[in-house]
């Protein structure tokens, strides 16, 4: 019977039955059969329906077996029967349940699979054991996600950062079209004429127009140990988004318990991306020490710390930096995380810290990003989220 032709009641076991995958006691007898026996397998492969001995999901039974065929034709199956969005999940519990890590060193594997993220992620940390013959494939697949995520992210930031950086940029005698005026009557409150209700305004303050030249300074200092592999994949692609801009002059630093200046790839992502090293320890306070040494105009910069603070340095001296950063006139922001699942787990007794100092440390989605970077620019209140 087809799903057109079936009853609602009907309809409401099938869906039952596709969930609870089919044992003995799901209770629904209902039979699966063409498209839907064939997405029923493709999940029973992954999810298996389990050992009642078994306490980990990486014990369940699972039909891809450990041969790149087998995977091969169920990376097909999938791709077949659901949409995107759910490949991709599928995908990242395959490779987190099944171990198939060590397939995606095969090129004909990486050709098959649908590259998101994540998967660039995963690929970065088999980055040393990855052969020469399968580096090229996996390049192409980074760089696949890396242009698609400059064509969503890049008009939106350009276009935010562009008029923070005009706004940043006050000019004291403007022309009428330039005047801000809530700058212009905050300035002017004491010029305030009861009798006339109106405020002199003796002091106009205006938006200036961004020049050619520099104008701000933009430091991102990441993290690359292992769990914050779609961080580094996203600060990446804004780190070659805000390199772009003439008025912004952007370094990237990525540290683990050393620190790497990546600064002179920012061109190309992709070579960034490969130039990081995912996995080790973490030294935040070595990375601040050489991202601080690299200010030489303190107050026209953003230092951006993507980290989920777990340090494995000097805490007290990592805290002193910021704290004399901030004293100097940098805008500081520390991100727990730049991706779209939210905050991952981090050191909440250095992040109550870094709030008291003034830098309140927050999740950050790749949408808001350019939001943060513009209220740093102008020295405003950052936009924080209200999940943290």
């Amino acid at each position: 019977m087809t799903t057109e032709a079936m009853d609602p009641a009907g309809e409401r076991l099938r869906r039952w039955r596709m969930v609870l995958g089919g044992d003995d006691a799901d209770g629904t007898g209902c039979a699966l059969s063409g498209k839907d026996a064939a997405m029923d397998g493709a999940l029973t492969a992954l999810y298996g329906k389990g050992d009642k001995g078994t306490q980990s999901g990486r014990d369940r039974s699972a039909g891809l077996g450990a041969s790149a065929p087998s995977v091969a034709r169920w990376l097909g199956d999938i791709r077949t029967y659901f949409p995107s969005s759910v490949v991709q999940v599928m995908q990242r519990d395959a490779i987190d349940r099944l171990g198939l890590s060590t397939l995606l060193l095969e090129p004909e594997m990486l050709e098959a699979v649908e590259a998101d993220v994540h998967l660039v992620g995963t690929l970065l940390s088999l980055n040393r054991a990855m052969p020469e013959t399968t580096k090229e494939t996996a390049r192409a697949v980074v760089r696949k996600v890396v242009e698609d995520l400059e064509k969503r992210l890049a008009t939106r930031t350009r276009a935010t950062l562009t008029g923070a950086l005009d706004r940043s940029a006050r000019i004291s005698r403007p022309r009428h079209h330039d005047i801000d005026w809530s700058r212009t009557i905050a300035a002017n409150l004491k010029h305030y004429l009861p009798e006339y209700r109106t405020i002199v305004p003796e002091r106009l303050v205006g938006y200036g127009r961004a020049s050619q030249s520099v104008k701000k300074e933009v430091v991102l200092c990441i993290d690359q140990s292992g769990s914050m592999a779609a961080s580094v994949v996203y600060a990446s692609v804004f780190g070659a988004v805000l390199a772009s801009m003439r008025s912004i002059n952007t370094r990237l630093v990525v540290f683990d318990t050393s620190v790497v200046d990546l600064t002179d790839q920012l061109d190309d992502p992709v070579d960034v991306l490969f130039g990081t090293q995912l996995g080790g320890g973490t030294d935040i306070n070595r990375a601040l020490a050489y991202c601080q040494s690299q200010i030489t105009r303190p107050a026209e910069t953003v230092v951006v710390l993507i980290s989920d603070l777990y340090e494995g340095g000097i805490r007290n001296e990592m805290l002193k930096r910021v704290a004399a950063m901030k004293a100097s006139g940098v805008q500081f922001v520390a991100l727990l995380a730049l991706s779209d699942e939210g905050a991952p787990a981090y050191d909440r007794e250095h992040a109550a810290a870094l709030a008291a100092l003034g830098a309140p440390a927050f999740a950050c989605t790749p949408d808001l990003f350019p939001e943060v970077m513009a209220a740093a620019i102008e020295k405003r209140p950052i936009p924080v989220p209200d999940a943290v």
